[in-house]
């Protein structure tokens, strides 16, 4: 086999960031993995087809871990005195530690523990709504996808009303995405910001515990010997992170979805009972997610039969994969009645989603509120003109819209 000429996704265009699935169909249909050019020039194999990208999911010879990548640019996005702290987490780790790091928060995001959690999930959503509808206009990116999960994952963490503000601005300029790779100086700045909060954080919960998932933390590091102080740092900012960024992208991008597809909106909101089944679907449509989950290649490695070098960036593009026609039927249809959706937004194996049941009932309860409050919801803008944040994590960066006020 010929090598492979790399395919820039090229995310300084307007119009590949509003709608990469043009390319990311020609790419699947080139083949199921393909040599890609991501931020910063970075050179990546992306996997573009379902049943591929479940299989490397579950790869033990494809690792979490970013040390193990052979491209030097990756780690040194990361500022040197800083990188192994914040690489302590359990999304960038492999068994044993992974095992065991994730042992000790799977009690928080059981599904009897989220299912506790909807009657205050619920009064914020409400208490969110209740400030917006007597203007009769919003901006439900600002005003409501982003304020709903930050809330819920700060109360579930301990974390004080006061102080969540800042944990978002820094976590955003950290996490800030674009056709440049970010800038290791912002990102340290950042970090030191967030990492001397959290100890702050930490040794007030250790004198003061409480009935929240950072004292249980704190405990389980101080009894057991079981977290180093690095890894609880690092813990904490993985969970406030992945608590909030993905599940704004799923709410902001689930209700633009709908507005672009009004009879699935009117059908949803005749159906109320379709909403578990229409969050899978946004997952699967435009999951929040984009292209895809990043491993390394531990060793030199086959993968649908083409062969990816040891320490390659290996991208399974879920978002592409997640439009197989192999697997979906007429995939690039919104269907809210789907059947059998079993999309790889979440991951699979045992890095799948820990806050998985949280961020779907978020979205369950979110979506179905305002599509219950909002009467004549409609979109205040052009659509070409919303605009999507570029890079690995894709939604609205807002979501302007008109509705009867007072609902």
């Amino acid at each position: 086999m010929s090598e492979q000429q790399p395919t820039l996704l090229p995310y300084a265009d307007p119009a590949f960031v509003a709608d990469p699935f043009p390319l990311y169909q020609q790419l699947r249909e080139e083949g199921p993995v393909r040599r890609v050019v991501v931020a910063g020039g970075l050179d990546a194999w992306l996997v573009t087809r379902y049943e591929d990208g479940l299989a490397a999911l579950s790869d033990a010879r494809l690792s979490s871990d970013v040390r193990d990548a052979s491209d030097s640019r990756i780690l040194r996005q990361l500022p040197d005195t800083e990188r192994d702290s914040m690489l302590s987490n359990m999304l960038r780790s492999d068994p044993p530690d992974h095992t065991r790091l994730r042992r000790l928060v799977s009690k928080a995001f059981t599904a009897r523990r989220v299912a506790e959690m909807r009657p205050r999930i619920q009064a914020i959503t409400d208490g969110l709504l209740d400030a917006v509808v007597p203007a009769g206009r919003a901006d439900l990116v600002a005003d409501f996808a982003l304020p709903l999960p930050v809330t819920v994952i700060s109360e579930l963490l301990g974390v004080p009303v006061d102080e969540r503000h800042d944990f978002q601005h820094w976590t955003d300029r950290m996490l800030r995405r674009g056709a440049e790779p970010p800038d290791p100086a912002v990102v340290n700045e950042a970090w030191q910001h967030m990492r001397a909060y959290l100890t702050g954080l930490v040794h007030a919960k250790r004198a003061r515990p409480g009935d929240d998932l950072l004292s249980g933390l704190v405990t389980a590091r101080d009894a057991q010997q079981r977290l180093s102080e690095a890894e609880l740092i690092a813990m904490v900012f993985l969970l406030l992170v992945a608590g909030y960024v993905t599940t704004v992208n799923l709410i902001g991008t689930g209700i633009a979805t709908l507005l672009a597809h009004p009879d699935q909106l009117e059908l949803l909101r005749c159906n109320p009972d379709l909403l578990p089944g229409a969050i899978e679907e946004f997952l699967r449509y435009d999951g929040p997610v984009s292209p895809g989950i990043a491993r390394f290649a531990r060793e030199d490695v086959e993968i649908a039969g083409v062969a990816v070098p040891r320490g390659a960036t290996v991208l399974i593009g879920s978002a592409v994969a997640d439009r197989d026609p192999e697997r979906f039927p007429d995939p690039d249809r919104l269907d809210i009645t789907r059947k059998d959706n079993a999309h790889l937004a979440f991951g699979h194996g045992i890095h799948y989603c820990l806050g998985a049941p949280l961020a779907r009932l978020e979205g369950q309860i979110a979506i179905g509120t305002v599509l219950r409050r909002l009467p004549g919801l409609a979109l205040a803008a052009d659509p070409d003109g919303i605009r999507r944040r570029p890079g690995g994590l894709r939604g609205p960066e807002s979501l302007p819209v008109t509705f009867t006020p007072g609902g």
